[in-house]
């Protein structure tokens, strides 16, 4: 296995940086999911509503084959969509995505909350998976502080991780803190804040004096914070790009100045349910 820093919640342990494939054609994919094996990741992220789990369930076999990686060494995430939030349902759910993926996923997640069905009967349903080997660890995505200690305190088993939108320019400090406190993590979606890292001038700044891209920069930012982080593209040599930041580190004036950077309206994409509302960071 790659040798990489981790987050260990629960006894798992959960390699920092993943690899993203929300929006990808299943023949993308499956090939990016194979070459990000390659390159060194651990960690890769799906959903049931990406289409495309079966072709990263593939991606992963192919890796196997070709003697890259062996199974137990990957981390799989995938994630329970908000119309099969009822208990038969998310069971039944659960299974199709194993049976896509062709491997038991080691953690899945509750993609949006939701107020109906309960937290009580859809975490009660999450928890049921988990007991009947359908995944190894269970968690969340998209909860603000206070729904995911509802959530929490529904949920016999610990909820390992929370998933949701974080770059420079989004301020997430009571997210953070909630995490810390419930001995859980953040998994950030959208870390490269769909480019626009590229073109700023302070991480462009603090990147030429690591001999690193700015992309790169906001990456081991999150990471040094113990976020775990999951780009997504496309293009092979922008995946190796995004693997390569384990030989620099950031100082703390530089991790303040990309923290400097957030703003009230930094948010990129926002499906939250009207029941449901961010932390007041400002």
């Amino acid at each position: 296995m790659t040798d990489q820093p981790t987050v260990t919640v629960d006894g798992h342990a959960i390699p920092l940086l993943g690899f993203g494939t929300w929006n990808l054609a299943p023949d993308d994919a499956r090939r990016m999911v194979r070459e990000a094996l390659r390159v060194g990741y651990r960690h890769i992220d799906t959903a049931w509503i990406y289409h495309n789990e079966a072709a990263v369930g593939a991606g992963i076999r192919d890796a196997i084959e070709a003697g890259i990686v062996a199974r137990e060494d990957v981390w799989l995430t995938t994630k329970i969509w908000v119309v099969n939030f009822h208990r038969d349902a998310l069971l039944k759910q659960a299974e199709e995505s194993a049976a896509s993926l062709g491997t038991t996923p080691d953690l899945l997640l509750l993609h949006w909350p939701k107020a109906d069905p309960s937290f009580e009967e859809t975490l009660g349903a999450l928890n049921a998976a988990k007991d009947r080997g359908l995944t190894k660890a269970i968690g969340l995505s998209n909860f603000p502080s206070a729904d995911w200690k509802r959530a929490q305190a529904a949920s016999e088993a610990t909820l390992v991780t929370n998933q949701v939108e974080y770059h420079p320019y989004l301020k997430l400090k009571s997210l953070l803190e909630t995490a810390q406190a419930l001995g859980s993590s953040i998994t950030a979606w959208s870390p490269l804040a769909q480019g626009k890292v590229a073109d700023d001038a302070t991480l462009i700044e603090i990147g030429r004096a690591h001999g690193k891209t700015a992309a790169q920069v906001t990456l081991r930012w999150l990471i040094q914070q113990g976020v775990i982080a999951i780009p997504r593209t496309s293009k092979e040599s922008r995946a190796a790009e995004s693997f390569d930041i384990f030989d620099f580190a950031l100082s703390g004036e530089e991790m303040d100045r990309i923290h400097a950077l957030a703003r009230p309206d930094g948010r990129l994409g926002d499906w939250l349910d009207d029941a449901f509302q961010w932390d007041q960071e400002w």
